[in-house]
């Protein structure tokens, strides 16, 4: 069967390899149909992903149907339109008898640390298995693996109807949270360098916008929170400076959330976090939020129609991570399909 693998930083190869099996732990084999590209995969491509180890098949947003099940495969039959949860963990380290494991001391993420779902097959436990409802095509559900993300930021913030977020950054990530964050409160404040992600933002439920390139940050965010900070930041855009301002803005007894996984130091200012004693806390992946993503969608809550702007088949991944790279306007998101199976 065909897959798409990084050899190393740079280097992308469609490649032959052997059609999984299943077997006790892996009892469902799942025949791909869908895959998004994420601007992680970018980063394991370009080599700037910490996380990722080489040769890797990528692709951590993956939708299929049930090809085969096997001994303890229950709920699941041939047929059935499911997505995969990216995520492995023990189940028995501490952070997994906290019920977090999606910061397993032994943590392996299907497309980052072992192979993923840029390939026709792929064999993984039941457990891992989420059913797809019908008013979702293959295409649109790559992105309830985005949206799961953004559900997990927005419980570590432990998001509330009282309170004043300030998302910083418009971009995929940002969007994604934004669309979870509305259903939860009204006050957003979404920041960013462009003028048509902002407008876009305001259309999406943003109650107000800042474009830190032409506008004073600090002192619009004040006037939007009624001079008192916002309760609760969330960093969407990772770069460089943006921790530091999410904590200047801040107010007192706020939550400041980060999901950057860049290594390169950052200046932080202990005397905001302890003056204003504010939570500082990192949110990774997601921790079993798929069944919420999919909830939202059967109660209509939650819509991912129209986020796909391009398909390329699986043969064509090349294609599709040149044409990322080209950072064209029309881009949002950006999906392999199996068409050949």
């Amino acid at each position: 069967m065909k897959a798409v693998q990084i050899v190393s930083p740079g280097q992308l190869k469609v490649i032959d390899v052997e059609k999984p099996t299943i077997d006790k732990v892996n009892n469902v084999l799942i025949r791909m149909t869908a895959a998004g590209i994420c601007g992680s995969d970018v980063g394991i491509y370009h080599g700037t992903n910490a996380a990722a180890t080489y040769p890797r098949i990528i692709g951590h947003e993956m939708v299929g149907v049930v090809e085969e099940t096997g001994e303890g495969a229950e709920g699941l039959k041939r047929g059935d339109r499911v997505i995969v949860n990216q995520v492995t963990s023990c189940g028995n380290c501490y952070p997994c008898s906290r019920g977090r494991g999606n910061v397993c001391d032994h943590l392996k993420v299907r497309g980052v640390h072992i192979d993923g779902g840029y390939r026709e097959f792929i064999a993984v436990p039941a457990a891992d298995c989420y059913l797809l409802p019908d008013s979702i095509s293959d295409q649109d559900a790559v992105m309830i693996e985005p949206t799961t993300i953004a559900i997990q930021s927005c419980t570590r913030a432990e998001l509330e109807k009282n309170d004043m977020l300030l998302l910083y950054g418009a971009g995929a990530l940002g969007t994604s949270i934004l669309r979870i964050a509305r259903t939860l409160c009204d006050h957003i404040i979404v920041a960013d360098i462009m003028d048509d992600k902002l407008e876009a933002a305001k259309a999406a439920g943003a109650e107000y916008t800042i474009n830190t390139k032409t506008e004073d940050f600090l002192q619009k965010v004040r006037e939007y929170t009624h001079g008192r900070g916002p309760t609760v930041s969330i960093d969407a855009a990772c770069v460089s400076n943006s921790l530091m301002l999410l904590l200047e803005a801040t107010g007192n007894a706020g939550r400041v959330i980060t999901m950057g996984f860049s290594t390169a130091p950052v200046e932080v200012n202990q005397f905001l976090i302890t003056s204003k004693e504010l939570d500082v806390r990192g949110s990774r992946l997601q921790n079993k939020m798929f069944g919420c993503a999919i909830e939202m969608l059967k109660d209509g809550t939650l819509d991912l129609t129209g986020s796909v702007s391009h398909t390329f088949p699986l043969e064509r991944a090349q294609e599709a991570f040149d044409f990322i790279d080209s950072r064209d306007p029309s881009i949002r998101k950006i999906v392999l399909t199996f068409d050949g199976n």
